[in-house]
C-alpha cells in the first residue's frame, strides 16, 4: 500500500502558521451572535408529531431540500427559527442511470459500482453541473433561506460506516483530458485502463491535487450562485470527519477534501461527527471541534463558524439518551457557535431523546 506523507504535509503547515495566529492574535470576533441550536432531516416530522420548534428550544432547522415545502417554511419562520437547507451536491443516484455518460469510471475503465447505498457522479461532467445549478438556483428564487449546506461534497466513495469503500475515480475521457490540460501534457494511452496506469504510476501527487480543485471548485461556483441571489445567506459544507492520515490519508486521496482549503471557501464547516457510526468515544466530537480549531483559526478569527453535527441516530448500535446528551455538550464546545443532531427520525423512536435535546437547548446551550 502507497503512503501519501505531502498530502499530511500540505494539510498541516497551515495549521502550525494558524495556531500561531491564535496564540498572538487579537480576537477578530464580531458581535455576539446567539449560539444555533437546530435539528437535521424532515424537521417537519416534529410538527406533525405536535412538538414545536420553539417550545423544544430550537432556533434553526437543517432541512433537507426534498423536504422544504412552503407550508413547512412558512411554519418555521412563525416559530422564530432561522432556515437552512440541505442540497445534494455530488450524489449521483438517479441521475448516472439516466446519463451513464456522468457515471464515475474506475481504474479498469468499468462504472464503477455503488458505495453501499451511496451513488457518486462524475464531478466533472458538465451537464450534471448544470443540473445541479439549476436546482439551486431554482431552490433559492422560491424560499429566503439563510443558507445552504451542501452535502455529498466528495468523489465517488463512502466513508459513512466502519468499513469503507474507496474507489479510485473518475478516469472518464473528460476527467483524463481536463487532467491532461491541468499537467500541460498528453496522457499515454488510448484507452481509460491505460491512461490510468500511467496516471497513478507517475503523475499520481498531481492527480490528488487535480482533484481537490474539481472539488473546491464546486463550492466556490456553489457559493456565488447563493450570494448572487441571496447575498446575506450562508454557505456551510457537510463533510467526512477524518484526520488527514486516517485511512491511508483517503480523505485528500480518495474522497478529494483537503480541510483547511475547504475552510477557506466555506463560511460554515459542520463536520460530521457521528461518533458510533466511527467507533469513536462521545468525548470525540469536542476533540475534532478543537482539532478543526488549530487547523482553521476560526477561534481567533470567527471564520469559519463551525457548526457539528452529531449522532442520535441508532445505527450502527444505540445510542442512549444519556449518550447523546454527552455528545451534544462534547460537539458545543468553543469554539463550536452552534450545533444540530441527526436526526428528527431518532428524536421521535426515543422520546427522551427529545426531552434531552429540550433540556440542553433551553438550558446549558442557552447561549
Amino acid at each position: 500500500m502507497k503512503k501519501y506523507p505531502d498530502y499530511k504535509i500540505t494539510t498541516f503547515l497551515p495549521a502550525i502558521f494558524l495556531i500561531f495566529l491564535a496564540c498572538t492574535a487579537p480576537s477578530q470576533r464580531g458581535p455576539e451572535q446567539p449560539f444555533i441550536k437546530g435539528v437535521y432531516g424532515n424537521p417537519g416530522s416534529l410538527l406533525k408529531a405536535g412538538y414545536a420548534f420553539d417550545s423544544l428550544g430550537m432556533n434553526a432547522v437543517f432541512v433537507r431540500s426534498i423536504s422544504l415545502n412552503r407550508v413547512f417554511y412558512d411554519t418555521t419562520r412563525l416559530q422564530g427559527c432561522k432556515v437552512f437547507v440541505e442540497f445534494p451536491t455530488l450524489i449521483g443516484r438517479g441521475y448516472v442511470d439516466a446519463h451513464p455518460d456522468a457515471w464515475p469510471v474506475d481504474e479498469k475503465g468499468e462504472q464503477s459500482p455503488p458505495a453501499d447505498w451511496f451513488m457518486g457522479v462524475c464531478p466533472t461532467n458538465p451537464g450534471f453541473r448544470a443540473f445541479r445549478e439549476k436546482q439551486l438556483r431554482e431552490l433559492l428564487t422560491e424560499f429566503a433561506v439563510d443558507g445552504i449546506f451542501l452535502d455529498y461534497l466528495h468523489w465517488h466513495a463512502q466513508f459513512e460506516s466502519t468499513d469503507p469503500i474507496l474507489p479510485e475515480t473518475c478516469f472518464c475521457d473528460h476527467c483524463t483530458g481536463l487532467f491532461a490540460d491541468y499537467l500541460g501534457k498528453n496522457i499515454p494511452g488510448e484507452a481509460a485502463p491505460e491512461k490510468a496506469a500511467w496516471i497513478l504510476e507517475h503523475a499520481d501527487p498531481q492527480w490528488r491535487a487535480w482533484r481537490n480543485t474539481i472539488l473546491n471548485g464546486w463550492v466556490s461556483g456553489m457559493k456565488e450562485i447563493v450570494k448572487e441571489i441571496r447575498p446575506d445567506a450562508l454557505v456551510g459544507v457537510y463533510y467526512c470527519a477524518w484526520y488527514p492520515a486516517d485511512h491511508d490519508s483517503a480523505l485528500f486521496r480518495i474522497l478529494g477534501i483537503d480541510v483547511a482549503g475547504l475552510a477557506g471557501i466555506a463560511e460554515v464547516m459542520s463536520p460530521m461527527l457521528f461518533h458510533k457510526m466511527k467507533d469513536h468515544p462521545v468525548e470525540w466530537p469536542g476533540e475534532y471541534v478543537a482539532w478543526l480549531d488549530h487547523l482553521t483559526g476560526a477561534g481567533t478569527t470567527g471564520k469559519p463558524l463551525i457548526w457539528p453535527i452529531v449522532q442520535a441516530h441508532n445505527q450502527p448500535g444505540v445510542i442512549s439518551p444519556e449518550e447523546f446528551r454527552q455528545v451534544m455538550l462534547s460537539g458545543s464546545k468553543p469554539p463550536a457557535s452552534g450545533i444540530m443532531m441527526f436526526s428528527d427520525v431518532s428524536l421521535l423512536q426515543d422520546p427522551e431523546k427529545i426531552e434531552v435535546m429540550k433540556a440542553l437547548y433551553h438550558g446549558e446551550l442557552n447561549k
